[in-house]
Order: C-alpha cells, then sequence, then structure tokens
C-alpha cells in the first residue's frame, strides 16, 4: 500500500485483509485492519511507526522501491506497540545507526520488545524536529493507549499523526473517511473506542482539550488504523469528545447465557415489559455465548442501562457471562446503569453473583434482581414482564 497523501508525504503501510482477530485473540476484526506507515520527504527524511512483525520483510522490500533506506535520516515510533514498530528489527538491520524519536516509556517498551540498544532520541510534547522547510511537533499522550504514546504534528502541511488514536479496524484500498461506506467506518471507530480506549476517557478528553489550546489548523487526520480522516477531519475528534463523555444513547442492552432456554425466555419477557413501558427506547438482546464479545461490549458502551442475565451453575454463573464480566470491569464505564436476572433449580446464587459483579464494573444497581425458578410458567414471564416494564418506566428518557 503505497500512495501519495500530499506532496512529498506518502502512506508505506499495509492493508491486512485477512485479520479476524487482534489482541491475539481478544478483539475481532470482521473487517480486517491496516498498519499505517508514513514516509515524509524534505531536506531531510522521516519514516513514521511501521508495520506488523509478520509483514516487516514485504515492508522493508516495498519502502526500497520508495526510497534508498539510507536516506531515511529520522524514525518517528509514536507507539512501541508490536503492530506498529514490528518491522523496526528487520529496517534496522539496514539502518542501524538512523536515530529513532519517541517518549522516554517508549525506550523502556522498545527495548522491552526487541532487546535492542538503537539510537533513541526521547522527547516530550512540545519539543520539535527541523525536516527543512517544515517542523514536526511531538505531543505525549500516555494511555491513550499505551504510557509510551505520542502523536506528531506536521508544519505546513496540518498534519496530525495520531497513531490509535482516531482509528479503526478497517482493510480499505480507498483509505480516505469520504470515499468508504459511512456507516462501516463509524460502527468500526465506535467499537475500536468503546474496546480499547473506554477506561482511559479522562486521559481522551484532556489530551484533546491540550491538542485543541495549541491553535494549529488540522487537514489531516493520519491514524495507524484504519482511513485517513481528511474530509472535515476533526468530526472524529468531536465523536472522541462525545465519546468520552460517559456516553450512552437511549438504549437498554441484555446481555445472558442460558442452559435450558429459561434465562432465555426471562429475557424475551423482560425486553417485552421494558418495550411496552416505552415504545421510543432501543433494546437489544444478546445471548454472550453466542455472539461476538466486542460487538456486544460496544452496544453496552451504547447503552445507558444493561441487563445481565444467567442460570445459576455451581453457586455461580456461566463461563461465557463471567469472560465477558471480565472484560466489562476492566473497561470501567461510567454513567449506566443496570439490574439482573436470572434462573436456578435449587440455589439460586446467579443474581446476587450477577449484582456484584455489574457494581464491581461501576454499575448504578436499580434493584436486587429478579430471580424464577426452573422453566417460567405463565405467572414468571408475567413477573418477568412486570420487570421489565418498572424498568422502562425509571428508564424513560
Amino acid at each position: 500500500m503505497h500512495f501519495k497523501i500530499k506532496d512529498n508525504i506518502f502512506m508505506v503501510g499495509k492493508i491486512d485483509w485477512e485479520l479476524q482477530h487482534f489482541h491475539g485473540e481478544e478483539y475481532s476484526t470482521h473487517r480486517g485492519s491496516t498498519y499505517n506507515a508514513y514516509l515524509v520527504k524534505d531536506k531531510k527524511t522521516v519514516l513514521i511507526d511501521t508495520v506488523w512483525s509478520p509483514f516487516s520483510k514485504e515492508f522493508v522490500e516495498n519502502l526500497k522501491n520508495e526510497i534508498s533506506l539510507d536516506q531515511i535520516d529520522y524514525i518517528i515510533a509514536n507507539h512501541a506497540e508490536s503492530d506498529h514498530s514490528g518491522a523496526l528489527p528487520e529496517l534496522m538491520q539496514h539502518i542501524p545507526d538512523t536515530p529513532i524519536y519517541c517518549t522516554a516509556n517508549g525506550v523502556k517498551s522498545l527495548k522491552g520488545l526487541y532487546h535492542q540498544d538503537w539510537n533513541f532520541q526521547v522527547v516530550k510534547t512540545g519539543d520539535k524536529l527541523n525536516i527543512g522547510s517544515k517542523d514536526l511537533i511531538f505531543i505525549e499522550a500516555p494511555m491513550l493507549h499505551w504510557p509510551d504514546t505520542m502523536f506528531c504534528y506536521l508544519t505546513g502541511d496540518n498534519i496530525l499523526f495520531s497513531n490509535d488514536g482516531f482509528g479503526q479496524h478497517l482493510a480499505t484500498e480507498l483509505m480516505y473517511n469520504d470515499l468508504v461506506d459511512q456507516g462501516e467506518l463509524f460502527q468500526e471507530a465506535i467499537k475500536y473506542y468503546a474496546n480499547i480506549l473506554t477506561p482511559f476517557s479522562a486521559q481522551v478528553t484532556r489530551k484533546i482539550k491540550e491538542v485543541l489550546a495549541l491553535n494549529v489548523p488540522v487537514d489531516m487526520i493520519c491514524p495507524s488504523h484504519g482511513v485517513i480522516w481528511r474530509q472535515d477531519p476533526t468530526q472524529i475528534v468531536n465523536k472522541y469528545m462525545e465519546w468520552a463523555d460517559a456516553y450512552a444513547e437511549n438504549q437498554i442492552t441484555l446481555i445472558y447465557d442460558t442452559m435450558w432456554e429459561s434465562t432465555r425466555k426471562m429475557a424475551e419477557n423482560i425486553a417485552k415489559g421494558i418495550l411496552a413501558a416505552d415504545s421510543s427506547i432501543t433494546v437489544k438482546l444478546f445471548n454472550v455465548s453466542k455472539s461476538d464479545k466486542n460487538d456486544v461490549i460496544t452496544e453496552i458502551f451504547k447503552s445507558k442501562a444493561v441487563l445481565a442475565g444467567s442460570p445459576t451453575v455451581n453457586k455461580g454463573i456461566l463461563s461465557a457471562l463471567a469472560g465477558l464480566f471480565e472484560e466489562i470491569i476492566g473497561l470501567r464505564f461510567k454513567g449506566k446503569k443496570a439490574a439482573a436476572f436470572g434462573s436456578y433449580g435449587w440455589s439460586g446464587e446467579s443474581v446476587k453473583v450477577i449484582s456484584e459483579k455489574l457494581e464491581q464494573g461501576g454499575f448504578e444497581l436499580l434493584n436486587e434482581g429478579l430471580r424464577v425458578q426452573w422453566n417460567p410458567d405463565t405467572q414468571a414471564k408475567e413477573d418477568c414482564f412486570d420487570f421489565g416494564k418498572t424498568l422502562g418506566e425509571a428508564l424513560k428518557s
């Protein structure tokens, strides 16, 4: 993937059409991804980031077709994670003395990953690197989403190279925000934020305000995954500010697992009750053992309330829901309400366990939850309906 972005600025990354999972198996990438690296040519030539290690040899060979490697004066490592730095070991075999500009934490991360003592040049917010007619200005962005992360801004061309910030896992040959399907783009952008950046929302807000305070024009935002924002590029910045502020739509999401369909029946009748109370609300149901967990988390992120259900098994809850709670607790959602429900045969601890997990995840409990013994009969289904209706009334916008 080599093409000109502006005069003397080139995309030199890789489209990964086959990628189905990221961060090991933790993040689903239904639409693949890209690893965006950028080459800036002025009096000095700068390479900004690289690609994931499986594509390192391909990356270096393609880079040779663009420029003689010994003409690269500087390398910028905005973030040390392997999907951005993975080609450095291969590249540095050819140009071992080329300075690598990164944060102090970037040095620690790169040394920890590759055990090489390259020519590191530590930068901090406000530092500039003159490349001839333009400057690169560095902006530290710790915990967006690693401690080492930074952005860099290219004067003259008014481009913000934002690394993981403002990115999406979206493989495309089109590569610009105004050319791709807008539904797909924003679905992947909110999924990326919900699953990766939610815990760092306070830092997101602070960093965006800091960048805006620089009062510099932004003509393009070039992230390290997905498309380049060139048409109204700050629209994604505005979205991030919205998403970082305890984001919620008029939606309630029910997540559950079920053994013999009793908890499923509870979920469906609770949903009917919610809609009877408020037909304007969006209600979505997910059997978490059959649904993609990252897609479910995205829907939780969009919701003002979450109802979680499981039958009791071994005095606990089913493993798919338990595993999802590990993700939910780590993401630290803000401003969301919740309640538990579940079926049981004899001991019936699941509702208590779920309620504790919800509180641990930062949710405000609406009530003590609803338990139904055995397979719901007509009365139990009515109880579920009433439970949902009461919640729907309480949660009306």
